[in-house]
């Protein structure tokens, strides 16, 4: 398509002279611009990606993907009703959950918490737990002991082996009026998932006690229930209300956290959107430099056009020539930007050692760490979007080029 001389000639008006020095300092700035564009979009990109996996992850991982509820407050012969739901095709466990809103004390200090009640075998499933236990042990979660996330632990000054007091907002009632029921349950450990919300506020009971302590005998508030397929979840949640009689309440994952997964998507567009613009921004400076550097190089147009170039060389030139800074810029964004996502927490740890600040908040990110997942896919459109707005940016100055008469560019000279 491109002939050695053209690529001779357009290599060589990259090379700018002292003369066109201005000219040079344009185009360089255009590489710049659409590398850092390119490199920006690919990171935000990949945080983005990062920020959803991590949370739903862990949002999935410690909480099932559906939640079977009672037609009151307490879900009775919840036995006899997990086996049937296990029968169900695509599901994978099925566990007893009794929940409940306390507030947590401990050494003068107090913390509004949620108490989940679970069996140990169950909770010995969840990899997500039971892979990341702070401190004491999984195996001493029975009979009395509890199991704190490890940022409840620090804020109230407890560590295993400790006692915690549990105040229910549901209390007892006397002659003298409703007193909160209060019990001290002593601590088996702390886990740490990496998420502020959890490790903040979550508190596993054993099962048994939960009932006693939230007066549930014999019941539990719902089922959580795990599948193959996160995905399928209303799916699989029609086939259970088939199979339990349709007389249950049903939510998904997907109806719990509809709001937050979707600000975070409408976010991700936003972002995407705006980070364009930078891309466009440097685009429209290889406008100028090539147009600049047509109308500098006119009487060269006029010469090789004299010696039997044809307007479709001389547009292949400049294309060229404008083409190879957006492709080069493209190609150092890519390589920056998948440098900068794989070690963007050894670059974010680096960065608040050297400034002394904190750059990324758990109790405002939700997340201890900054996440980032490449997507492929989305790599390659931020790629072939830089590329197609370079070649977009070099056709006009192209087909000026072209178009210029050299009896009116050598008419002065």
């Amino acid at each position: 398509m491109f002939s050695a001389f053209e690529w001779m000639v357009a290599m060589r008006y990259l090379r700018a002279r002292r003369q066109e020095g201005f000219i040079s300092v344009i185009a360089w700035f255009s590489l710049i611009g659409i590398a850092l564009g390119v490199a920006t979009l690919i990171i935000v990109m990949a945080v983005m990606n990062g920020f959803r996996q991590e949370l739903l992850t862990r949002i999935l991982g410690l909480n099932g993907h559906l939640s079977i509820y009672g037609s009151s407050y307490e879900l009775t012969g919840y036995d006899p009703l997990a086996e049937k739901v296990r029968k169900v095709a695509g599901v994978v466990a099925v566990t007893p959950i009794v929940e409940g809103q306390v507030m947590a004390t401990a050494r003068g200090a107090a913390k509004g918490a949620v108490v989940r009640g679970i069996r140990h075998r169950d909770l010995a499933r969840r990899a997500l737990v039971a892979d990341n236990i702070h401190s004491g042990s999984l195996a001493e979660f029975k009979d009395d002991r509890v199991l704190i996330g490890a940022r409840l632990a620090s804020r109230l000054g407890l560590s295993a082996g400790d006692k915690i007091t549990l105040i229910s907002p549901k209390g007892n009632v006397t002659a003298f009026g409703t007193v909160p029921r209060m019990r001290a349950y002593r601590l088996a450990g702390t886990f740490d998932v990496g998420m502020y919300e959890y490790d903040s506020s979550f508190i596993f009971m054993p099962l048994k006690a939960a009932q006693v302590y939230f007066r549930l005998p014999g019941a539990v508030t719902n089922l959580e229930v795990f599948i193959d397929d996160p995905d399928r979840a209303r799916q699989i949640g029609r086939d259970i209300m088939a199979a339990t009689g349709g007389k249950k309440r049903i939510h998904d994952w997907q109806q719990a956290n509809s709001s937050f997964f979707n600000a975070i998507q409408v976010e991700r567009n936003v972002m995407f959107l705006i980070l364009t613009l930078i891309i466009v921004v440097a685009a429209f400076n290889i406008i100028s430099s090539m147009i600049m550097l047509v109308k500098d190089k006119g009487k060269d147009i006029a010469i090789l056009r004299t010696m039997g170039a044809t307007r479709g060389t001389i547009m292949r030139i400049f294309f060229l020539s404008g083409a190879s800074v957006g492709i080069i810029g493209t190609i150092a964004g890519f390589a920056l930007g998948l440098a900068f996502a794989a070690n963007i927490e050894t670059i974010r740890q680096w960065i608040q050692g050297l400034t002394g600040g904190e750059l990324f908040a758990a109790e405002i990110y939700f997340l201890s760490q900054l996440p980032a997942v490449v997507d492929p896919k989305e790599v390659m459109v931020v790629v072939l979007m830089g590329l197609g707005l370079s070649f977009l940016a070099t056709l006009y100055p192209s087909w000026r080029a072209a178009r210029l008469d050299p009896a009116e560019a050598l008419r002065y000279e």
